[in-house]
């Protein structure tokens, strides 16, 4: 069940909202954890089983962290943490890479012509996996850290990990961020008001622009990378830059106003990152829980900026590329990010910070490169696609008609166009300032059903994230 979808907003939504403003305060966590389950059910209804992995998932971190905090001296406390986080990175290993390192193991063998060759479990990846093993690390590990306490109530914890606007696709919110929401909040008619106006905005960034845009890419897949032109190519990843940005940032609204109407305040994951001036400035504007996940659990531990700078960059980025995907594409774009803030840590950042309309041109151009180096799975296709963006890389093939760009372009003009005016940040500094103004709410009106319409035409592709 995707936010974007008729089942959710009119079926889901609905009879949550009015079970969930009707219950009284002490059993609205366990309505959250209900419907919740049911949520993520609908999900993964072909595999039932997953959702009872959550619920062990749930109970095994409960029990670690309690026997974290009963316990006495930093060895058994250690020993505690490691067999949580080993169900945690054991079960997302099994499921997200297991086949990947059979896959490699096995062309290995084959170049060394053994015939011995490693079985595929070939298993469907539970859906969001990445991201509620995450979250539910990070409690583990803060509780190890005595930054939070464990948790007592089991009902709490399990509203904790499972409550559905973040489930699936973030953003990744740690325990510390809501422990004091999950036993006392505020509901509200403003909170109702405000949830339900970001959930809007974020619905119309999903279906009006990235879904718009988004089918240019596919249709650049369709025609197959050796039959473009150059100027499609270019076309092509603009609109995957558009799309993945608006995808990700429209879910993201609708979960944070989601939580908004529940008395929860999430995070934000985006601050304008298309504006950046640098990779190092973009990736603290991309994916925001993201990169404090990793700068909180990994680098800093690591040392951080205090020794080994680079090996701790190295290691973080190659693990942000696993964590995208069991793909070497992903290993590779992990590692062009790292070589990149490498140079920039060097002082090229320097030089781009004193020249602003360098940054931004350099921006322009790295961010759409980088976008195709995660999009694109097939490091042959990737080459052959990079080869359609710069001629002079050697041609592949003819292209069907010149005249393509044309014809998609012109397809997706206005998407592309609200796109880019989307990006500045600029209407969201309108809305801010007019937010309570009769023509924004009847604009907000507008968009909605807008929505609706091109939801009821089909338009309500699954999120992008929701494969990772």
């Amino acid at each position: 069940m995707v936010f974007s979808s008729f089942t959710f907003v009119f079926y889901f939504l609905p009879v949550f909202l009015a079970v969930y403003f009707l219950a009284p305060r002490a059993w609205k966590n366990a309505v959250i954890l209900a419907a919740s389950l049911i949520f993520y059910y609908y999900g993964v209804r072909e595999h039932p089983a997953y959702v009872l992995l959550m619920l062990i998932s749930i109970l095994v971190n409960y029990l670690a962290a309690r026997c974290v905090a009963r316990s006495r001296g930093k060895g058994r406390k250690k020993v505690w943490l490691v067999l949580g986080l080993a169900w945690n990175l054991g079960s997302l290993f099994v499921f997200k890479y297991l086949d990947f390192i059979s896959g490699n193991i096995n062309r290995i063998l084959g170049r060394l012509d053994v015939e011995t060759r490693l079985p595929f479990a070939e298993l469907v990846l539970p859906i969001g996996i990445s991201f509620y093993t995450f979250q539910i690390s990070s409690y583990l590990i803060d509780v190890y850290w005595e930054r939070v306490k464990a948790e007592r109530s089991l009902l709490t914890l399990g509203t904790y990990l499972c409550m559905f606007p973040q489930l699936i696709a973030g953003p990744i919110v740690t325990y510390n961020q809501v422990q004091e929401q999950l036993k006392s909040r505020e509901h509200s008619l403003r909170n109702l008001e405000e949830g339900l106006r970001e959930f809007t905005i974020g619905l119309a960034l999903k279906v009006l622009i990235a879904n718009r845009v988004g089918g240019v890419w596919s249709q650049v897949n369709a025609i197959g990378f050796e039959s473009i032109s150059c100027p499609l190519a270019w076309l092509g990843i603009v609109a995957y830059t558009f799309q993945i940005y608006f995808d990700f940032y429209g879910y993201s609204l609708m979960a944070k106003g989601l939580g908004r109407i529940m008395g929860f305040e999430f995070p934000d994951n985006f601050r304008n990152p298309y504006l950046s001036r640098s990779m190092t400035e973009f990736w603290r504007r991309w994916h925001i829980t993201l990169g404090s996940w990793f700068r909180e659990y990994v680098y800093i531990p690591l040392g951080g900026n205090r020794k080994w700078v680079i090996r701790n960059l190295f290691l973080v980025w190659i693990l942000t590329g696993l964590w995208h995907g069991a793909s070497w594409n992903f290993v590779l774009w992990g590692f062009s990010i790292f070589v990149i803030i490498s140079i920039e840590k060097l002082g090229w950042k320097k030089v781009l910070d004193r020249v602003p309309v360098l940054g931004h041109l350099y921006m322009i151009l790295l961010i759409p490169l980088s976008w195709l180096i995660f999009a694109v799975v097939d490091l042959q296709q990737l080459w052959m696609y990079l080869s359609r963006l710069f001629p002079f890389f050697g041609q592949t093939g003819e292209a069907v008609f010149y005249g393509d760009f044309l014809k998609y372009g012109i397809a997706c003009f206005w998407p592309l166009a609200g796109g880019l005016l989307c990006c500045t940040g600029l209407p969201r500094k309108f809305y801010e300032a007019k937010k309570y103004s009769f023509p924004v709410t009847l604009g907000l009106v507008v968009l909605f059903w807008m929505c609706v319409y091109c939801m009821y035409l089909g338009m309500d592709d699954p999120f992008l994230y929701y494969q990772f």
